[in-house]
């Protein structure tokens, strides 16, 4: 919806809302479970390879750790086109379907082909393409979902509804923190290497199985209805989500948006395209994914153990969820800039703390608390805003494909992130200087940039209808 006229049944759009951001707890769900998971993955696939160096060794496993991403730039891409043709609903209900056999599937990647923990190294190349396939749907999910909540939210509750899929995404972390660190208490250090991880891989398949039941009983969104010519599937949805004056004033907006512009690319120019693209790219480089993919060895570099680096990662996670709340509650009230602006600020400060931390080899409570003031920066800030951003700022006519772009480059910026991480941890020599803190002294660095990025070219979308904001992009 567009229209803020007449009274709004919230209560049928926040329950669209929800349905649509389980999309978003599948995205954190499988962003966590491979921190429990990635030292069993590396003993398990990669320590083995004796014939490999140890830059090759690194490579390997970063690359075995951020598969999935790979898979997630595949599916952003192919999810525009696919909900333009099939619908947000349909489109949901395939990333749902493809994550639930995934998910099953990498846990116990022998299937059908050996024993279980028979393959060794070997299986290793099923894992990944299970792993890929999972990718696929959540790269689906993270670009259908938020642009499902922004088509069915009315404008001056846009922000609260969108900041539902981040929100969910780290709602789903925390959860999976806990799955893990339960699965990873009812046995040794040696069985989770064995067995445990399978157990935390396959327990996605839940999380999944909801998706699909909740995308299977909503309908699709008055915008694709009509884009489509269903214009009376359209107008009762609307009737529906609003009284009949806004209902049809809303009707005459999306028309207008959709036919105003060719449906080209560069339609607004190419201005709105690099904003969305460099706001998923700042968003990756900032270093999240790398502290979320790998918090129990950040914490394990710093001498804790497997229980005790899995509990400190839940802590990790409570933070993320807090803030993210908070974000909530500010994104309608303070704007999207500010929030963007004080939180790379925060994470800047951060991370260069931890690189400090790390260098110094302190070890102990203040690694712990810059890593949640990092976190919470960035829960406040990059995490659900650029999301909002993101289903709000491209026009109607080219929404599909520009956000295609946008969440690609977000996915492809992820794995680099995941494998240098990797890559820049194991490395001896950088380790002999700086004792594991290079990486967050880079992360440092971007959030500057991240900063400056915003405060320079970034607009302000706070209040206005989706249509408003097509006026703040003009072809030159």
């Amino acid at each position: 919806m567009t229209s803020s006229l007449g009274k709004v049944n919230m209560g049928l759009v926040m329950g669209l809302a929800i349905g649509a951001a389980l999309g978003g707890l599948l995205f954190g769900y499988d962003t966590a479970v491979i921190s429990g998971a990635e030292e069993a993955i590396v003993h398990n696939f990669v320590t083995p390879r004796t014939d490999l160096t140890e830059v090759a060794r690194n490579s390997l496993a970063g690359t075995a750790i951020g598969i999935a991403l790979l898979g997630c730039v595949v599916g952003s891409l192919i999810a525009g086109p696919l909900a333009t043709a099939l619908g947000r609903r349909i489109g949901m209900l395939i990333a749902a379907f493809l994550f639930f056999a995934s998910s099953l599937l990498s846990g116990y990647p022998e299937f059908g082909l050996a024993p279980v923990g028979q393959m060794g190294v070997d299986g290793l190349n099923p894992f990944m393409i299970y792993r890929f396939i999972g990718g696929v749907a959540i790269g689906m999910a993270s670009l259908i979902s938020p642009l499902y909540i922004a088509e069915i939210a009315p404008a001056k509750h846009r922000g609260l509804l969108v900041t539902f899929q981040q929100i969910a995404i780290v709602g789903g972390m925390l959860l999976v923190y806990f799955v893990n660190l339960k699965i990873a208490e009812t046995g040794t250090d040696e069985w989770v290497l064995s067995t445990g991880w399978r157990h935390m891989l396959a327990s996605a398949a839940l999380p999944a199985a909801l998706f699909f039941v909740a995308a299977f009983v909503m309908p699709d969104t008055p915008r694709w209805y009509v884009l489509k010519g269903k214009d009376d599937k359209a107008a009762k949805l609307l009737g529906e989500l609003n009284d009949p004056a806004a209902a049809q004033a809303t009707m005459s907006e999306i028309r207008g948006s959709l036919t105003a512009h060719s449906g080209k690319l560069l339609s607004f120019g190419f201005g709105v395209i690099v904003v969305g693209v460099l706001l998923s790219v700042f968003q990756q480089f900032v270093g999240i994914n790398a502290v979320l993919y790998y918090a129990p060895l950040m914490f394990k570099n710093i001498g804790a153990g497997t229980d005790q680096a899995l509990f400190q990662t839940v802590l990790v996670g409570a933070a993320n969820v807090v803030f993210t709340l908070v974000a909530t509650f500010t994104v309608d009230r303070w704007g999207r800039k500010p929030l963007l602006i004080l939180g790379a600020l925060v994470m800047a400060a951060s991370m260069a703390a931890l690189g400090v931390l790390f260098q110094q080899k302190q070890e102990g409570t203040l690694l712990l608390y810059a890593a949640m003031a990092y976190i919470a920066g960035f829960a406040l800030s990059w995490g659900p805003v650029v999301w909002v951003l993101l289903s709000e700022m491209f026009p109607n006519s080219i929404k599909g494909k520009a956000m295609a772009i946008a969440v690609a480059a977000q996915w492809i910026s992820n794995y680099i992130v995941t494998w240098s991480f990797k890559v820049i941890d194991g490395d001896t020599a950088i380790n002999a200087t700086f004792n594991h803190g290079l990486n967050y002294y880079i992360y440092a660095g971007f959030s500057v940039l991240a900063a400056i990025f915003v405060w320079k070219f970034v607009p302000e979308t706070k209040g206005k209808t989706l249509e408003a904001i097509e006026g703040l992009w003009k072809k030159p």
